[in-house]
Parts: C-alpha cells; sequence; structure tokens
C-alpha cells in the first residue's frame, strides 16, 4: 500500500500573472519563481484537487424560493449565485492537505470574487480549457486535469461527472478519487471527510 507523506501546509495561490502556455518554453518556469499557476512544471509533494464551482460551490436545482434557498446570493459578472455557508471553511481543512485549483468553465474569471466570498487567503491556480466547456457534462475537462496533475496523486470534485471521467480515473496510473456532488448541495461535510481520509489512508478508498 502506498503511504501518504506528511502534507506540507502553503498558501492558497500566488498573485496573478501572464499565463505561462503563453510564455517562450525558455521562459515559462524562471518568469514565475514561487509554485507555477498552470499546467505543466509543477512541483508539490500534495496531491491535486481539481475544483468545479457550479454544483459544488454555487447551487442550483434547488426548489426553494429565494428565501428558503440553501445559502445567500451573491452577484458575481451580473448573475446572481447561491453560494451556502460553511463552504469556504471546508476548503480551508482540504488546503492543508491539497493543491487546490479551479476546475471550472469558470477559468480565471472563478478568482474575481469567490475567494473574498469564501473567505480564503488568496485565489488559486485554474484551468483553461479553450472554449470547450459544455454544460451537463464534465468530460471536456480531463485532458487540462490530467495535464496539470501529471503523475501526482488528483481527486476531482464535480455534480457532472460520467463514464467517461470514471473510465479515465480507472486507467490512470497515478491514484485518482472522484467525488460527485448534487447540483443543489455542493460541497457537503461527507465529502471532506472522505476527501481527508483519502489522503490519511494513503490514497486507498
Amino acid at each position: 500500500m502506498v503511504q501518504a507523506a506528511r502534507p506540507k501546509p502553503r498558501p492558497f495561490g500566488t498573485p496573478r500573472g501572464r499565463r505561462a502556455e503563453h510564455l517562450p518554453p525558455d521562459q515559462r518556469r524562471r518568469s514565475n519563481p514561487g509554485r507555477p499557476r498552470y499546467a505543466g512544471g509543477v512541483d508539490s509533494e500534495r496531491p491535486v484537487l481539481a475544483l468545479d464551482v457550479d454544483g459544488v460551490v454555487s447551487l442550483f436545482g434547488f426548489q426553494d424560493s429565494a428565501d428558503g434557498a440553501p445559502g445567500r446570493f451573491h452577484l458575481i459578472n451580473g448573475m446572481a449565485h447561491c453560494i451556502p455557508e460553511g463552504i469556504g471553511e471546508r476548503l480551508r481543512r482540504l488546503a492543508d492537505h491539497y493543491e487546490i485549483i479551479w476546475a471550472t468553465g469558470w477559468e480565471d474569471r472563478a478568482n474575481e470574487r469567490l475567494p473574498a466570498i469564501l473567505d480564503l487567503p488568496g485565489e488559486l491556480p485554474f484551468l483553461t480549457f479553450d472554449g470547450n466547456a459544455r454544460f451537463g457534462t464534465a468530460h471536456w475537462k480531463i485532458e487540462a486535469i490530467d495535464r496539470f496533475a501529471g503523475e501526482r496523486p488528483l481527486a476531482w470534485v464535480d455534480d457532472c461527472l460520467d463514464d467517461t471521467c470514471h473510465d479515465w480515473a480507472e486507467a490512470r496510473s497515478a491514484p485518482t478519487l472522484l467525488v460527485r456532488t448534487e447540483p443543489d448541495r455542493g460541497l457537503l461535510d461527507n465529502h471532506v471527510e472522505s476527501l481527508l481520509r483519502w489522503v490519511r489512508a494513503g490514497y486507498t478508498a
């Protein structure tokens, strides 16, 4: 059984800069002396946690009226998003054990308001998908997630995980955990406990 290395807590992210993939190859590493924020060249002892937003952090599909919604509404880019209390605290618990990245069609827009709303200490790295985002599925994220994670253990939290995602996870050489959420409930304490237990058990289910 693979033994889990003792994780070392690190900051959530680094200041926003130019995208690494837009720089010449010989400048990508030295342009950011800290931990890279984009795919490629990542050096971290922690596993990756790829985090969706819609259906995980921002809830939808609930039947109650606005008065009975499962969270507060926040105006983000002109749209109201229902974000429940407790999400930020759950992410802070996970950040001690994972390198959390945004794996969402929001891409860089996830860092415009969410860190402040969730009371996070800084921005998160984010993936880009070259316009391939499709609502209601998640397999279009696989290539970018795979490129970022490389051979590192990976957990992926999303409300739209499908058979293609599971087939990819099973074929991956590194330990991989998929966690599906309900879009009207999002990331819950039981999901956090499962993610922490997986790390503490040496990346075994």
